[in-house]
């Protein structure tokens, strides 16, 4: 199914399916889609990620080594290696970890439980990007995050603002380096996963209205990840969005 133009509706249609999104991204992570120490849990979370943010946690220590009898690409051993099957993002780019940045003391992201956290994945909101104070928290977050060693990955499929003029990616990695990645003007939606090591890498699609979604990479370690499996459950969410709000996404 293509993107809809989401800015069409109200805030609370927007939010009904947020939620909806989140629900099955949680079910089909937890499907067998997952190694088995891992799970995906919908977290309230005070802040800009909250309160629907879907959080990838362990039970235990992951065994990383390959299984020679599942092969390279098995969940048994924790995801799929980037080495073996890179994600299937357009862009990448890259950026070492600034070791002053990562010595100083803000607000690390915690759950309540003692299982610990090992990503995030960020369905941006309108909301995220109202106004000014919105957006910054929102970027100081996943940027403290990347920086603490949290794996995230984002979806914004609403396009570029007057406060993320170059999108949602530009803002925060911005924050990182200096460098900057020129994503395509017809393709102003954004897909992006970030794996958090020493050094950081990002992994970009950039996207449009009436694009079909691809599956993105959610890292475990730096060095391997799972498919998410975005159009199957944004497919899935979006049955359920009323007839009367459907009519309006969908009329040319």
């Amino acid at each position: 199914m293509p993107i809809h133009d989401w800015t069409r509706v109200n805030a609370g249609t927007w939010h009904a399916f947020h939620l909806g999104w989140i629900a099955e991204l949680q079910n089909a992570l937890n499907d067998g889609r997952l190694p088995d120490d891992y799970y995906a849990q919908a977290e309230q979370i005070i802040g800009p990620f909250g309160p629907d943010v879907l959080t990838l946690q362990e039970t235990d220590a992951v065994d990383l080594i390959p299984n020679s009898e599942d092969g390279p690409d098995s969940l048994n051993d924790g995801g799929v290696a980037v080495a073996m099957r890179p994600p299937p993002t357009r862009w990448t780019a890259q950026a070492e970890m600034d070791d002053y940045v990562s010595k100083r003391r803000t607000m690390v992201i915690r759950h309540s439980s003692n299982d610990r956290i090992v990503a995030l994945i960020e369905i941006v909101s309108p909301g995220n990007k109202s106004t000014r104070h919105a957006l910054t928290s929102f970027v100081e977050k996943a940027v403290e995050a990347i920086y603490r060693g949290y794996h995230m990955l984002i979806v914004d499929l609403f396009p570029p603002g007057p406060r993320d003029p170059h999108g949602i990616h530009e803002a925060i990695w911005s924050e990182i380096v200096n460098d900057r990645v020129e994503l395509p003007p017809n393709e102003p939606l954004t897909l992006v996963s970030y794996a958090s090591g020493p050094i950081k890498h990002a992994y970009i699609e950039p996207t449009a209205i009436n694009h079909a979604l691809i599956d993105m990479p959610l890292f475990l370690t730096p060095e391997r990840y799972i498919p998410v499996p975005l159009e199957e459950t944004y497919l899935a969410a979006y049955h359920g969005v009323p007839r009367r709000w459907r009519v309006v996404l969908q009329d040319e």
